[in-house]
């Protein structure tokens, strides 16, 4: 008797689009405190693209010995539970596979994570939509906890990136901490960054209280900051040293299952932004990798398993 087999998007010699290949992958059922998720839908990153260009096996953060899997953000239909679970088959929920040294991801058709990373998806918010969430969501959330509450002195918050996935939910999101966001962008992104109850630029300036740099590069740095002012960038390999008082933060995301159910309830009732680009079959992973380096899209590439 043949062993059951799910397909999966993965790379061994990563190398760009051209590297990632489906393959089939042997089914595995969940142990104590695991559940199997049959993938809905599942975003491109731009982590994914590092990963499936070589940038992080260059850098030694992965070192697979038969093939590195992609992906980090899923929605789903739970299919099978282990010993110690409280989710019910059928259930939708979304989470996130956090790290990079990895042999799986979840650009595929079934995934086994532990039950405490998911959140159950609300009723009227779709999977492919639910999707997007998890990994800019939590990203957004924590980097506001990072900065923490506005100082009475001084609430003016410059975000970078503001029309990126992240840069908006941290625009969404901040104000509840006190914070005035300023959303830096390109002019054609305006009338979105506005939208978030954002204001708007298209060129950093100095002297903000607290800047959050989201771009893959973060050029502007600390020099948008004032004296005595924080800074908190998403690039753990690209961190400025502090200067003139500056309080430096750097994200390292984690899964939280409960603050991702907060979210998602975010994201259902319209109060974080949610963007869909186009949405491709797993088979075409390679096209939305290249579609997605192009660059000049806003919203996300989602793929179907």
């Amino acid at each position: 008797m043949s062993t059951p087999t799910f397909r999966a998007a993965v790379v061994r010699t990563p190398s760009g689009p051209d590297s990632i290949e489906i393959i089939d992958i042997p089914l595995t059922e969940p142990g104590p405190g695991e559940v199997r998720v049959a993938v809905a839908a599942t975003p491109v990153n731009p982590t994914d693209l590092g990963v499936v260009g070589g940038f992080f096996h260059e850098l030694g953060m992965i070192n697979q010995p038969s093939h590195t899997g992609l992906g980090w953000d899923f929605a789903g239909t739970v299919h099978a539970v282990g010993p110690g679970v409280n989710l019910s088959v059928g259930t939708r929920v979304a989470g996130v596979v956090l790290g990079f040294d990895r042999d799986f991801g979840t650009y595929a058709e079934q995934l086994v994570v532990p039950a405490a990373d998911l959140a159950v998806v609300p009723d009227g918010l779709d999977l492919v939509t639910a999707s997007t969430v998890p990994l800019s969501g939590l990203s957004a959330a924590q980097i506001v906890d990072l900065i923490g509450e506005a100082p009475t002195d001084g609430n003016r918050l410059l975000v970078t990136g503001a029309a990126g996935a992240i840069g908006a939910n941290v625009a969404a999101l901040a104000p509840d901490r006190g914070w005035r966001v300023t959303g830096l962008a390109r002019e054609a992104d305006e009338q979105f960054v506005r939208s978030l109850g954002a204001d708007f630029v298209t060129s950093a300036g100095i002297g903000w209280d607290a800047v959050v740099d989201t771009t893959p590069r973060q050029v502007c740095g600390l020099t948008p900051v004032r004296d005595g002012g924080t800074f908190a960038g998403v690039r753990p390999n690209i961190v400025p040293a502090a200067e003139r008082g500056i309080t430096v933060h750097t994200l390292m995301a984690q899964s939280d299952g409960p603050r991702l159910g907060q979210l998602l309830a975010h994201a259902a009732s319209g109060r974080l932004p949610t963007r869909v680009h186009a949405v491709m079959p797993l088979a075409r992973t390679a096209d939305a990798h290249r579609a997605m380096a192009e660059g000049g899209t806003r919203g996300r590439y989602v793929l179907e398993p």
